[in-house]
């Protein structure tokens, strides 16, 4: 099971938590649900050079929290905060269009409520110990024609040196130095224990864009176990 699945959902409301906060009806889960994926995927698109680690979507009435894990901020905040403000209207005007096309389509009758998006920047300092980053970097070495052993050993070494890290595994695939089958190669150091569930372990992945095609890069990295603190009567 710990093999199959994504580590995080995995462990959702054992150790993890949910990227999207907010409760509604039925009818408007599944657009809620479809605004938070194109919000993200829109984010990531438009700051793909800020180091972006994870995206947190909360909702409240009329309001719409969007915080941004960066390892860049200054990327995002741009200067005296026109990155923020150009990004906060752009993420409204993507708002607008998919609440009126629903309209427009009959998918909904309900009129299209005005929503305030407010934006948070967090920094985020150890890059070697979170996954998501981990695999954007071995990604842009790949992309830049590094050799990928060269690469997987150099990340993996660095991963290593950090104090809360315990174990980390980069596993990578696809047509490695432009062979015509495809193949899948990793490096791993300590234990990844997968199958326990207190066990803290940070899961990312990410695309490599090539000449002979796509690479993809998976890195899991075990931060230790969590334990529940006893409460005290």
């Amino acid at each position: 099971m710990g093999k199959k699945i994504n580590p995080i959902s995995f462990r959702l409301n054992i150790n993890k938590n949910w990227k999207s906060k907010w409760f509604n009806t039925k009818s408007d889960y599944v657009h809620f649900l479809e605004e938070d994926l194109k919000i993200r995927e829109l984010i990531f698109e438009k700051l793909k050079g800020a180091a972006i680690k994870d995206v947190t979507i909360e909702r409240g009435e009329g309001v719409m929290r969007v915080k941004i894990f960066t390892g860049r901020p200054g990327i995002i905040i741009g200067r005296g905060g026109s990155g923020i403000e150009d990004l906060r209207k752009t993420i409204l005007k993507l708002l607008m269009s998919l609440r009126s096309k629903r309209i427009k389509n009959g998918v909904t009758n309900k009129k299209i409520a005005k929503t305030t998006v407010e934006i948070d920047v967090e920094d985020v300092k150890n890059f070697e110990e979170n996954a998501v980053l981990v695999a954007r970097s071995v990604a842009d070495q790949i992309e830049k024609r590094v050799s990928f052993r060269r690469a997987l050993k150099s990340t993996l070494d660095s991963v290593m040196k950090q104090k809360n890290v315990k174990g980390a595994k980069i596993m990578i695939a696809g047509r490695l130095n432009g062979a015509e089958m495809s193949r899948t190669e990793w490096v791993i150091k300590g234990g990844i224990p997968l199958h326990t569930l207190r066990s803290n372990i940070d899961y990312g992945k990410c695309e490599a864009y090539t000449t002979y095609g796509v690479i993809g890069v998976k890195v899991w990295i075990y931060k230790g176990e969590v334990f529940q603190k006893k409460q005290v009567r």
